[in-house]
């Protein structure tokens, strides 16, 4: 879809759709020539409520009045969802070029929102479908707007679109999206960016390193894993380097300690950290942002098979620290020591990893929130703000010497999950601190929003979470100006 934003009023952009937003209590800002939107309001068609949509033809066109609610309440992310719930009608109708006038007294991160709502609501996976859509989505969205918010849409795009082709990674079906795939997409985002450079790690070199938590975690595959390193230099920069890190298992079985079957089939899921980590790292390089940045993926499947690591199995870290396996389903705590450790080693001063780690922070926070536990309060502080401008919303969770405590090995230095589930997110995060250290660190668990996230631009399959707050959080520390 192209994107365009202008001053222009919404009559003169072409669009043969134009969305016109209303607020309680304020009426129409701009009416067509013979007053057909004051009437929809008049007659009750139309209604400021959140979410009402009513739509009229007036001089050529198809004019959407969408009710917006309250003013106080009209925040980004009520406008991403504004946007996609427009967008379904403007499908519905057969749009071809779509404009939204921009509403009064909102500020450029509305502006962007509209855009980020109606590109993430436009997403569908169909590499696999023998037909298109049936009601396909508009070639052009023009933004109307009385200044110029061309910055805001720009980056906007940037977003949405790296979110979108994050979404692509984890809608893929495991026999093709691979370890070794994962790290192509790397590279392809390499060659995209100069500013880019990418180093892959296989089986063997995973190994020499001494990663053997990582390494346990691959045994059982056949696929080869990949520990893809991303390096984001823009040049002569201040501050010091972000280092992200993501878990990309492929396709998780769950091990010896083997998942129902019932739902074993999304587990290909398992991989969006890792997805979000790539795609954001693409979208830090396309926006220029004045950050170095160091992103890790540890990519794998966990599988089961003769060569695959048992339960009670013992295994040595990259940092030298022994862990006792007592569950494999345990896996991705295992892949990302090992890959906290490379980036701290490759120069990162500050860190934030995100991965679908626990079921237990489903079960705390739905689809709604994602979980997040650090070292750092000022660095935490930092993470949550990228989460509120962007809508990606985060609660933090906390960590505890007691935590801690739990998860000391009878055989080893530690264990990779206690006994009875007990604070399992908690717990898990205490694993991966360990790891982190004393580095500023931020810890994201992503299970519960990572699919199916059930808003009206991201309903089904994977939704790209994580994306937007990463470059926000680029953004943010390399000082760059606030989009939102």
């Amino acid at each position: 879809m192209e994107i365009r934003s202008t001053t222009q009023a919404p009559p003169d952009t072409g669009a043969d759709t134009v969305v016109v937003g209303v607020f309680e209590d304020e009426g129409v800002a701009h009416d067509t020539d013979d007053g057909a939107l004051g009437r929809l309001l008049d007659a009750g068609e139309a209604r400021a409520s959140f979410r009402h949509l009513a739509h009229v033809h007036a001089g050529g066109r198809r004019w959407i009045v969408l009710g917006l609610g309250s003013r106080d309440a009209f925040d980004p992310e009520r406008a991403r969802i504004a946007a996609a719930v427009a967008l379904g009608r403007a499908r519905e109708l057969g749009s071809r070029a779509l404009c939204w006038e921009l509403p009064h007294h909102v500020t450029d991160a509305h502006a962007g929102a509209l855009v980020e709502g109606t590109l993430l609501a436009a997403y569908a996976y169909t590499r696999w479908k023998s037909e298109a859509p049936d009601a396909p989505v508009p070639e052009q969205l023009v933004v109307s707007a009385h200044h110029d918010i061309g910055a805001a849409t720009a980056a906007a795009r940037v977003g949405a679109e790296a979110a979108n082709a994050a979404r692509d990674l984890a809608n893929a079906p495991a026999n093709e999206m691979t370890p070794e795939r994962l790290a192509a997409r790397a590279a392809e985002l390499a060659d995209r960016h100069a500013s880019v450079s990418v180093d892959v790690m296989d089986r063997s070199a995973i190994e020499a390193a001494g990663m053997g938590a990582f390494a346990a975690v691959a045994r059982g595959a056949d696929a080869e894993p990949q520990l893809i390193t991303l390096t984001y230099d823009p040049g002569d920069v201040a501050g010091p380097p972000l280092g992200i890190v993501g878990k990309a298992v492929t396709f998780d079985t769950g091990g010896y300690s083997i998942k129902p079957a019932a739902r074993m089939h999304e587990m290909k899921f398992d991989m969006c950290g890792g997805a979000a980590v790539l795609e954001a790292t693409g979208a830090i390089a396309a926006l220029g942002l004045p950050v170095r940045v160091v992103s890790v993926i540890g990519a794998t499947e966990n599988m089961v098979s003769g060569h695959a690591t048992r339960p009670g199995d013992i295994v040595r870290s990259r940092a030298g620290v022994t862990i006792e396996i007592n569950n494999t389903d345990a896996e991705g705590r295992l892949v990302l020591a090992d890959c906290l450790t490379h980036a701290i080693e490759r120069g990162a001063e500050r860190l934030v990893d995100m991965a679908t780690l626990t079921g237990g922070i489903v079960t705390t926070f739905g689809a709604v929130h994602a979980g997040l536990m650090g070292n750092d309060d000022a660095w935490c502080d930092v993470v949550l703000a990228a989460a509120d401008a962007t809508g990606e919303r985060l609660w933090r969770l906390p960590l505890d010497p007691l935590y801690a405590e739990m998860i000391k090995g009878r055989y080893a230095d530690i264990v990779n999950a206690v006994e009875g589930r007990k604070a399992h997110s908690i717990t898990a995060a205490e694993f991966l601190h360990r790891f982190a250290g004393d580095v500023p660190w931020a810890h994201l668990d992503i299970a519960g929003v990572s699919d199916d996230l059930g808003r009206p631009y991201a309903a089904n399959g994977a939704s790209g979470w994580g994306v937007r707050l990463l470059v926000e959080l680029a953004r943010a520390s390399g000082g760059a100006p606030d989009m939102h």
